[in-house]
């Protein structure tokens, strides 16, 4: 597959004629709902096999064939073309497509009551390309018991196309991340070992095959409790037969201070079978505008990661949704921003007639507009910024990719996943 960005005075007619496919298929592909309202700098996948170079000036096979890792006699072969062949100026060329790398794919569910055929629909529509499908959340009470989330059916359509599920336990209380109820888990012995039964108990039930701890905001000081939780925890379910995870916060050194210090990446690299990390919301709600998973500091939190931990055990954490920020902006005392899907941007973009921008050092689109005498400025994802995840992911040998959240429609996601990997199943 390649990924096109729409230039000036181009239709998505022209596009596809460029690239010898019908325009449907590109509409269809990226779920165009009128093909004929595109916008400056709008990411779209085109669904071919390998991809295709316009020659540029000063461009020869040499130069052309290291830019995607061929040799020159590779590249001349599959263009049919002489070695000593001078190239014209827009010339194209077809490029193959690499071999794909095997990874995981774990995406969170977070169904509500009732849960509506919508999330059951999309459910089926994106199982076939998840190693795991992760039900958040089972929230932790004080007294070890559970509160469990609506099922429906999700598990066992998971199940059916051959997602192992995940059970989510976490420390909400009252819909905020609750460190007292963590560490009176931590503390009481009686309470965690009714908890460990609890979750074993429900995961042969549903039929969970991963218990994965979401446990944030916590107590700094209660950083070795946690770990040593961990460790009780993991002997229980290996011997009951299921793996364990946790969720880890964005760091990049050995913090043990402030909301992310009980989180310990050498531990949790030591003590379970594979970790997500957290690794987006620098652009949040309450933020004023900006990439919500810009590429460096990504990338930092990587590096950290995989000296503290295996990169087989390591998902990279990547956001389904962008945000929507009106001036004022927060730290002026304005309003928060507001979640929107990568579908829902470009509506807004659409509909507004505005170019999309694309900053390329945090690797994000991006663009403003003014409603009814307000400024917005909206940064979300496209099929540049996720291939651009991917590429990290392949650079850092991870295991793969954990998305939060089902629910937010992002088309040209699913189609670049299975462009890049392979994605491994769970017996």
């Amino acid at each position: 597959m390649q990924i096109h960005v729409v230039q000036k005075g181009q239709s998505l007619y022209g596009i596809s004629q460029a690239y010898g496919i019908n325009y449907q298929e590109i509409a269809q592909a990226n779920e165009l709902p009128d093909p004929s309202r595109i916008v400056v700098g709008q990411a779209l996948v085109i669904p071919i096999t390998g991809s295709y170079h316009w020659v540029q000036p000063g461009q020869s096979l040499y130069v052309i064939a290291g830019m995607y890792g061929l040799t020159v006699n590779e590249l001349a072969t599959i263009n049919r073309l002489s070695i000593s062949q001078n190239l014209r100026i827009g010339q194209r060329l077809y490029i193959p497509q690499k071999p794909k790398t095997t990874a995981e794919a774990l995406l969170y569910v977070e169904p509500r009551n009732p849960v509506t055929q919508t999330m059951i629909d999309e459910v089926r529509q994106r199982v076939d390309s998840l190693t795991y499908l992760a039900m958040f959340s089972y929230e932790a009470q004080r007294d070890g018991s559970l509160k469990a989330p609506p099922l429906d059916d999700i598990p066992a359509i998971a199940s059916a196309a051959g997602a192992a599920n995940a059970l989510v336990v976490s420390n909400l209380e009252n819909f905020a991340f609750n460190a007292d109820l963590a560490h009176v888990l931590f503390t009481d012995a009686a309470a965690q070992n009714r908890l460990f039964g609890n979750l074993i108990q429900v995961a042969n039930e549903v039929g969970y095959k991963d218990i994965h701890f979401d446990f944030e905001l916590l107590y700094p000081e209660d950083r070795e409790l946690y770990n040593s939780f961990l460790r009780q925890a993991r002997d229980r379910f290996h011997q009951a037969g299921f793996t364990i995870s946790t969720a880890l916060a964005p760091m990049t050194s050995d913090v043990r201070t402030g909301i992310y210090g009980a989180h310990d990446y050498h531990a949790h690299g030591e003590i379970v079978d594979f970790v997500s990390l957290m690794t987006y919301e620098w652009g949040y709600t309450y933020s004023d505008p900006q990439a919500v998973s810009p590429i460096g500091p990504v990338r930092n939190v990587i590096e950290y990661a995989v000296s503290q931990i295996p990169n087989g055990k390591i998902f990279l954490g990547q956001n389904l949704y962008g945000y929507d920020w009106t001036s004022p902006y927060p730290s002026q005392g304005g309003s928060p921003a507001k979640a929107l899907s990568p579908q829902q941007a470009l509506a807004i973009a659409i509909a507004q007639e505005v170019d999309i921008q694309y900053d390329y050092v945090a690797q994000a689109p991006h663009f403003t507009y003014t409603e009814g005498g307000v400024h917005h400025e909206v940064w979300f994802e496209d099929a540049r910024s996720i291939q651009a995840k991917f590429d990290l992911i392949k650079e850092f040998n991870l295991r793969g990719i954990m998305y939060w959240k089902l629910g937010l429609a992002f088309p040209q996601n699913w189609l670049l996943l299975k462009d890049n990997f392979n994605i491994r199943k769970v017996d």
